[in-house]
């Protein structure tokens, strides 16, 4: 490999993750998976689009002896995708399930199997084939290509969805994972067939695979055991443990690929047999997964891509065919499945969502479909007829899901599995959203002065899981939900126990963060959303990305949390000029005073040729028996803003202020300029806003909901610069 060649291996990676991001962002908004992205990166990035606009710039970026290389890496990286599956494989998933799980994945492998079979021998051999092809290889593979479910890929869109944990999500992930087992043994199978010269040649390619799987389960995986529990006990995972079992992986591999089964059984076959138990799996996949995932799997989806050509599909009939191929696929995975289901006692529901799920096909049917390219089973034409189905059938999973299970639905049975002690039906009740660890402390102590002494608040902590997680982290959610938001809330809940604070924690996997936040808010009618702020990768705005959003859709108020080492909450400033924002503002500063007892500055900033009139507006919120805590300041400047900044450097524990642009504070999804008031106040800040049309809730003292009036009924408070 010379020089020019490793250039252009770096220059094509770049490219190839590149766009595979970029389109990722298209898919995440329209609720699809990552795989559905890469996918079509690939195909943009072969003949069937930039080979089409620009096909100079396909062939400089990927040359005709550019190929072997690129071949090559893909190979190395489905290796450790395989072992990366075989690792997620758990056998708990089927605990208490195997009944249900065999019956509705075998049923999802047979009639897809034979649908396939029969429209290859009746229809397909004639028209798609070559005599040089074996009528009994294209026969078998056709029924394989049909009956593959995409285990990691439906795994990520339960977890998506919020359905892992529920009876629906336990049963899928548990059918795709006997049917990824199964289906792997009858591709292996089907595998040594085609490579075999003769059916002697094929008897032995099989004994030969019958004794690798059981020298794999009665000898490596009782000293993978022994391994796991050494890195369990003593030095942990380690380079030296790391080295071995990636010697033994490629061994494993190495070892099918020369029996005939192809190298991606091997890796598969070796991370199924790691124990699941004693930390070593999780330690792996936490090592290797960004690796293969994020650098290599482009790649194989890339090559894919390559060889995918829809000008191949120039006449109609090729479409229709196409169309045909995609209906009886969809008729025997759903139909299959979904019969199945409602036989093993589902309800149609259940049982349509189960067929749904289990017609996801992604990675693993391009896997497949590339396997039977290379060996010559199936035409390029064929090829990208099938790969157009893989696509199809991947694509309509997470729409015709949301029609069976809406986020509302999901919202309501989330919070209806929450344990609650029983509270007032007019407690106080704040939800905390915590993205970060590091916004925990201070949203604590900020709740205590909410609840006050007596925990008069009803609080509950939410942190939202990313999609794009880990496949291992995935696996243990379906058997410990707990676990997975331990990290981000541990600062929060142990902050909150020394402080003798009452809170409710929830967590749950989103790819819609501040829809899945106001939705939450609502069931929970929560008077006040609490964000967490931490300082963004590329905006400079506070009141950018998800906050910004919230702030848009939340039908009550939001307040953002700018922590300076908040440690307690006894000065408190309020600027003020009137508006909607600044009566939330106060009336979040009213009960800092009724619970807390905090001593509340308000200031009041009129226009050098204004008078102040906001005395009323404070009376109005703070009765008189609050009113002692309470100091009204009357400021005339041309800046509020600059008012604002001068007051806070008096030594505040927290500034309440409302958004407005007389204080540099608009939510904006985008953000250039950073906020001054937050880059230059020495202290915490808390950013309210407040939606238009609502009303300002304030808290009584004997701790009932009391309105206050309309933004449209206010008297004015000044004139604003």
């Amino acid at each position: 490999m010379n020089p020019h060649m490793l250039a252009q291996l770096l220059v094509q990676l770049i490219v190839i993750i590149g766009v595979s991001r970029l389109i990722g962002r298209g898919a995440r908004w329209l609720g699809q998976p990552l795989v559905i992205a890469e996918v079509v990166a690939g195909i943009a990035l072969g003949p069937s689009l930039l080979g089409w606009l620009a096909p100079d710039a396909m062939h400089w970026l990927f040359p005709p002896e550019s190929m072997p290389f690129l071949k090559m890496l893909a190979e190395v990286g489905l290796v450790l995708f395989m072992f990366l599956i075989g690792l997620e494989l758990d056998p708990k998933l089927l605990k208490g399930r195997g009944h249900a799980s065999v019956a509705i994945s075998h049923s999802s492998i047979v009639v897809p199997f034979a649908l396939g079979a029969a429209a290859g021998a009746l229809w397909l051999y004639k028209s798609l084939s070559s005599p040089d092809v074996p009528f009994s290889s294209f026969v078998l593979f056709m029924g394989v290509s049909m009956s593959i479910t995409a285990f990691p890929v439906l795994a990520r869109i339960l977890t998506e969805r919020g359905l892992m944990q529920s009876k629906l999500g336990a049963i899928a992930i548990a059918c795709a994972a006997v049917d990824d087992v199964t289906a792997w043994c009858i591709l292996a199978f089907v595998v040594s067939l085609v490579r075999a010269s003769d059916l002697a040649h094929a008897g032995l390619t099989t004994l030969f695979a019958l004794l690798y799987i059981g020298f794999m389960l009665l000898l490596v995986k009782p000293f993978l055991a022994r391994l796991g529990a050494r890195v369990a006990n003593r030095e942990g995972l380690t380079q030296n443990v790391v080295a071995i079992t990636l010697i033994l992986l490629l061994a494993s591999a190495w070892t099918t690929e020369y029996i005939g089964i192809h190298s991606l059984f091997g890796a598969f076959m070796f991370g199924a047999v790691i124990p699941k138990e004693g930390g070593l799996a999780a330690a792996l996949a936490e090592k290797l997964e960004d690796v293969a995932v994020v650098l290599l799997l482009p790649v194989f989806f890339a090559f894919s891509g390559l060889r995918t050509q829809m000008g191949l599909l120039d006449t109609p009939e090729a479409w229709l065919t196409c169309g045909v191929i995609i209906v009886l696929a969809c008729l025997g995975k759903f139909g299959g499945s979904a019969v199945a289901a409602r036989l093993t006692g589902l309800r149609w529901k259940e049982a349509g969502a189960i067929g749904v799920l289990m017609n996801t096909r992604g990675l693993m049917e391009l896997i497949v479909l590339n396997l039977g390219l290379d060996l010559g089973v199936i035409s390029p034409t064929l090829f990208t007829m099938m790969v157009i189905m893989a696509l199809v059938t991947t694509f309509m999973t997470t729409p015709l899901l949301r029609l069976l299970y809406s986020p509302e639905d999901l919202a309501r049975e989330r919070l209806v599995q929450t344990p609650e002690a029983p509270l007032p039906p007019s407690a106080y009740t704040v939800l905390l959203c915590v993205s970060h660890g590091q916004a925990g402390p201070g949203m604590a102590v900020l709740s205590r002065a909410l609840a006050g002494e007596r925990n008069e608040a009803n609080l509950y902590a939410l942190h939202l899981l990313s999609p794009e997680r880990s496949l291992k982290a995935r696996a243990d959610e379906a058997l410990d939900p707990s676990a997975a938001s331990g990290g981000a809330l541990a600062p929060l809940v142990g902050r909150a126990e020394k402080l003798g604070l009452s809170l409710r924690t929830l967590s749950f996997v989103s790819s819609e963060p501040a829809r899945d936040i106001c939705r939450t808010a609502q069931a929970k009618r929560a008077d006040l959303v609490l964000l967490g702020w931490h300082k963004p990768l590329f905006s400079q705005t506070v009141l950018g990305g998800t906050v910004h959003e919230v702030m848009q859709e939340a039908g009550g108020t939001v307040a953002v949390l700018v922590d300076r080492g908040l440690s307690q909450v006894r000065r408190v400033l309020v600027p003020f000029v009137g508006s909607r924002h600044d009566r939330a503002a106060l009336g979040l500063a009213r009960r800092l005073v009724k619970q807390a007892g905090a001593e509340v500055t308000v200031l009041h900033v009129t226009s050098p040729e204004g008078a102040g009139a906001g005395r009323a507006q404070v009376e109005e919120l703070f009765p008189a028996d609050e009113g002692a805590a309470v100091k009204l300041k009357v400021v005339r400047h041309a800046s509020p803003e600059e008012a604002a900044l001068e007051e806070a450097k008096a030594g505040y524990d927290l500034v309440v202020v409302g958004l407005g642009a007389e204080w540099g504070l608009e939510d904006r999804l985008f953000g250039v300029q950073r906020e001054r008031i937050v880059r230059d106040a020495p202290g915490s800040l808390l950013l309210v806003r407040h939606p238009e049309g609502a009303t300002v809730l304030a808290q009584t003292p004997e701790g009932a909901r009391t309105q206050g009036s309309s933004p449209e009924t206010t008297p004015s408070v000044g004139a604003r610069s």
